[in-house]
């Protein structure tokens, strides 16, 4: 019988997992970060790296040397190098895939938090996607910084499991279940406008073919709408009181030009940043079907 340490009810492999993830789990950002020459074109000893940190702790920082070069080839190619290559594309992304992340005046984007400077709060990539499109990996790459702010928290959503079912293993339970997390339809601006996107319900925590934890979560207070009972609720805040408390798990720090996240879509959030006469922020990111392999 195959054993799975996300089983509520196999306590001895979960006892096992639990003791191996936390031992070896990063508690500075510099514990992750891998200094690459071109992320274009990984050696050998620079690819295995990331791909071990990702099976480690599901994220690695590529710190490379180009600097501000503004070229999409860089983060599609460092994404291809491991095993990331089925983008998702949605009615935001540019017509290859990758979205620049930026402030943005005009047009749809806007509307959008990630195109503004505001801060966003905890969340996975793709929470709202349908289950045929879960996003499982995430990257980032800065060809720019912002003046001030811009910093990001992360977290293993794997540790979150953790320390969410130590507390209470009922609370993963509630959040494990099809209906847990509903994002409501998003309508069509105008006068006419129909579902640009329909409702979407499904699991904070589920388990994929692979064995493979996946987290899908948001913390915005808006726009949401979690299962009605009681223990969803206290679970909801749990898991909200987690990520919002000092914590030796959540890695904390900057992307500067040349650097990017490369990850199996884990928690994060933004801080808002402010662009100056010669900075104006601009993070490229991908998201993919896959998860990173070797």
């Amino acid at each position: 019988m195959m054993t799975s340490p996300f089983d509520l009810h196999d306590t001895a492999t979960y006892r096992d997992w639990r003791a191996q993830k936390l031992d070896t789990a990063p508690r500075r950002l510099e514990d992750i970060v891998v200094e690459v020459e071109d992320p274009r074109c990984l050696n050998v000893s620079e690819r295995q790296q990331m791909i071990d940190l990702c099976a480690r702790c599901n994220m690695a920082i590529h710190a490379g040397k180009t600097g501000r070069d503004p070229d999409k080839d860089i983060p599609r190619k460092l994404g291809q190098q491991l095993g990331l290559q089925k983008l998702d594309t949605h009615w935001l992304t540019d017509d290859d895939g990758i979205s620049p992340l930026s402030v943005q005046e005009t047009g749809n984007r806007p509307d959008f938090i990630p195109y503004t400077n505001r801060p966003i709060k905890w969340h996975t990539d793709g929470y709202y996607n349908a289950p045929e499109r879960t996003v499982r990996g995430l990257l980032l790459h800065c060809a720019e910084s912002a003046e001030s702010g811009g910093e990001n928290q992360l977290l293993d959503h794997e540790i979150a499991y953790i320390l969410l079912r130590d507390k209470n293993p009922e609370y993963i339970r509630a959040l494990s279940r099809p209906e847990a997390m509903t994002i409501p339809a998003r309508m069509e601006q105008g006068e006419e406008g129909g579902i640009a996107r329909p409702e979407q319900p499904g699991p904070v925590f589920s388990v994929d073919e692979a064995g493979f934890l996946h987290m899908r979560y948001t913390a915005r207070a808006i726009n949401i709408v979690w299962r009605d009972d009681a223990v969803t609720r206290a679970a909801v805040r749990a898991l909200a009181h987690l990520l919002n408390q000092p914590s030796p798990w959540i890695l904390r720090g900057r992307l500067e030009p040349g650097m990017g996240l490369v990850s199996n879509n884990v928690l994060h959030d933004r801080a808002g940043f402010s662009n100056g006469a010669s900075r104006h922020r601009l993070l490229y990111r991908a998201r993919y079907y896959d998860r990173v392999t070797s």
